[in-house]
This record gives structure tokens, sequence and C-alpha cells, in this order.
């Protein structure tokens, strides 16, 4: 039986290795990527903490002794799902597949915005996090030099739209950096007088958690020198800010978008091979039993999938539904067809956020947790689900050590030169 599985993420990996067991199945594992990104831990290397490859591990090394699995390196460019057989590469290349398990996962959504990604780039690859690296730390740097006060202030004010985790999280690293590992580094400015916002349509920060548990996230922000500003919309970004829908303007040379997000490209192409219908995300509406209807052998998870719970609603596009549905999909593929498919059953293991140095908020249900014992259990769950155990010592050493220090030992502005604009150019 061939398997094949097209992306290497938390559900096409969690799927893979699921079926490291089985015997009689040939396993291609399609990634235009060499390499499986830890995509939580993302932030910490837009700010300073990590490097990218503490936070990725190849593909290939991570399956090395799963003998029934081969990995391709290759984008999935089409499909004729009559024939059973994916396109690779434009049509340089072909593959047959008997069941296949599409875990393509997500990318930025600008909601029709598109231009605003040069300035306001966003949170999903290796590439987006060195950018905003880049983008933070020059910042700091064009401060230094700047004699004009109203444009040094423009380049220490910091704007984050979106107020969910990813905003959460980067508006606290940004502000360690600036209270903390910068604090004695320049002459001319004082960076833990930087500015730093987070911008928000809903009521308020953290909307996926209980109130109290959003409130407290706000007053840990508050204390770190975050202002949230809740209810307001982002019409307009350019170099200099961002213009809200009220027409006030935002001046801000460093803008970050952690606002929304879609399904990649390939749920447009599957639905044009199947006739399968898409949500306004860009996700594949799929079964309960996560497949695309009339088409039993193909299976659609993570955040390429709008599926629901038992009550209707949708699943959130965190790892745990990603890796939860990896493992069913490939439990489903291999089961025996004269029986029923059981419906996917998401079990809900808890949310986490982490604000800043020993501060974090984590809601399990039954239990909400805030301050330094949620900031604990975000460390440890982070910790245990990183792929291989070389970057989970790493991780933790240099964790160790920037919490005795302060340090952050990977500020390295790496890319382009500046332009000769006032914008810090991205790298």
């Amino acid at each position: 039986m061939k398997i094949v599985i097209v992306g290497g993420g938390f559900g096409g990996l969690y799927a893979a290795q699921a079926l490291r067991r089985v015997a009689n199945v040939q396993i291609t594992l399609v990634d235009k990527r060499n390499f499986h990104l830890f995509q939580p831990l993302l932030y910490q290397v837009a700010t300073g903490s990590l490097s990218p490859g503490e936070i990725a591990a190849p593909l290939r090394s991570v399956l090395k002794d799963q003998q029934n699995t081969q990995v391709l390196m290759a984008e999935v460019t089409g499909i004729d799902a009559a024939a059973k057989k994916l396109e690779l590469d434009g049509g340089a290349e072909h593959l047959d597949y008997d069941a296949l398990i599409v875990a393509t996962g997500s990318r930025t959504s600008y909601f029709g915005n598109d231009q605003w990604a040069e300035e306001a780039p966003g949170l999903k690859t290796v590439e987006d996090a060195t950018r905003i690296r880049h983008k933070i730390l020059r910042a700091f740097e064009a401060a230094e030099k700047e004699d004009d006060p109203e444009l040094r202030r423009a380049y220490l004010t910091f704007l984050i739209v979106g107020g969910g985790p990813t905003g959460v999280e980067l508006a606290g690293a940004i502000a360690e950096i600036a209270n903390d590992t910068l604090r004695h580094d320049f002459r001319s400015i004082r960076p833990e007088e930087s500015r730093i916002l987070v911008l928000d349509g809903g009521p308020r920060v953290l909307g996926a958690f209980p109130e109290e548990l959003s409130e407290k996230a706000e007053r840990s922000l508050l204390r770190m020198g975050v202002r949230t500003r809740n209810g307001v919309r982002v019409t307009g970004v350019d170099a200099d800010g961002v213009l809200l829908q009220s027409g006030e303007r935002v001046a801000a040379k460093t803008v970050i978008w952690a606002a929304g997000v879609a399904a990649s490209g390939f749920g447009k192409v599957l639905s044009e091979a199947t006739k399968c219908e898409l949500d306004r995300g860009g996700r594949v509406i799929v079964g309960p039993d996560l497949t695309v209807p009339g088409y039993p052998e193909i299976f659609v998870i993570g955040d390429a999938a709008a599926a629901k719970d038992k009550a209707g609603n949708p699943l959130p596009g965190v790892a745990p539904v990603a890796m939860q549905q990896g493992r069913y999909a490939a439990h489903q593929v291999v089961a025996d067809p004269a029986l029923p498919r059981p419906p996917f059953v998401y079990h809900n293991k808890g949310n986490l956020a982490v604000i800043g140095r020993a501060s974090a908020v984590a809601d399990f249900g039954w239990l909400k947790v805030s301050g330094f014992l949620a900031w604990l259990l975000w460390l440890f769950i982070h910790l245990m689900y990183v792929v291989e155990f070389e970057n989970r010592l790493l991780v933790f050493i240099k964790w160790g050590i920037q919490y005795f220090t302060f340090n952050r030992g990977a500020r390295l502005i790496t890319g382009e030169p500046a332009r000769e604009k006032d914008t810090p150019v991205s790298g």
C-alpha cells in the first residue's frame, strides 16, 4: 500500500511516525522544505533567544530509522484524484498513491491586503523570523543615530497587530529586549523607553482564553511596559506606521503582523481536482473522518482542514489538533475498510501562552493557572514537543542562561544592508 503524506509539520510528521511499525506499507513524505519546524518557538528566533537550527530538525534525520518511509524534498503542484496521482514541481515528476494525507499547514493572512506584507511581516517561517529579528534590532540601531525626536520615537515604537498568543508572546519578548537585554548597550537612547503596542480587533487579548486569564495577561503586559488597544482595526500599513479604521494614524517603523492565518495554497489545488468546498480561510471542509467528500482515500488534517468538534465548533489551528489528527488519519488509512470509520474526536489538553519572564497563562478547562507556575508548565510542555533530543537540550541550556543573565545570544543583524530610506530593511 502506497501512502503519501504532503507536509512535514506536526500533522504530517505524527502521521508518518504513527505508521512506523505497520508492515506492507510504503510511506512517502513530501515537503518543499527539508526540515520540520517547531513553530510555537518561532517567536524566540524572531526576538534573538534561539537560533533557527535549535527549533528545526531535518526530516530525513527524524525519520532515518523508519525503514518504511521515504522523504522527498519537492512541492506538490497538482493532483489527479481519479488516477490517484500527484504532480511534483510543476510536472517534473509524478507520484502515485493509494491513500493521501494532506497536512500542508497555513500561511499569514492579511485579509486581502497582501501588499502589507512588505512592511508588516508575519511569523510562519524561519525567513519570517529572521526578517522580524532584523527589523527589531535595526530599529534600535537607527534610533541610536537619529537626532530628530519624532523619528527616534517612531524607531522606538513597535506595533504588533493581533492579540492572540503569537502577538502577546512577541510583545512580551520585545519588552524584555528593551527593558533588560539592551538596557546598557546604547549611549544616545534608552531602550527601556520604547513604546510597544498590541492592536487587536476583539474586546480583549487572548480571546480564546477565559476572560479572567485574558485580564491577567493584560496586567502582566502592562507591568512590562506593553500597552494594548482592543477593538481597533488596521486599514492601512506603510513604512511609517499604520492607519486605523477610526482615521487615527500611529507612527512606527516596526510593524509585525500576528492577526490572521489562512490555509496554504494547496487547498485550492485540491478543490479544483475534487470539487470540494473551501471555507473563507482556504481550508478544506472535511467530513467527520477528516476525508474529502467523495474521496475516502484523501485525508486533510491540521491547519489545511476546516474540521469541527462534537458541538459543531471549528477546531483551533494549534499543534495538538494537528498531532491528534495525524495519528487518527494514519490509523484509519490502514484500518479494515469493511468497518465503519469512527469520527475524529479532539481531546483538548489545554491552552498555554507565555507573556514574559516567569509569566504565562494556562487553561486546562478544569484548571486555570497564571504566573510562575503556568510559565514552568509552558517551558516543560514545549521542551517535550521539540523533536530531537539534542535540540531539546540546547533549548533548555539557552533558556537557563537567558533566565539568569537576561542575555539573548542570537542578536545578529543579518541580510541586506539598510536601504537609503528611513525604514529598516528586512533580512
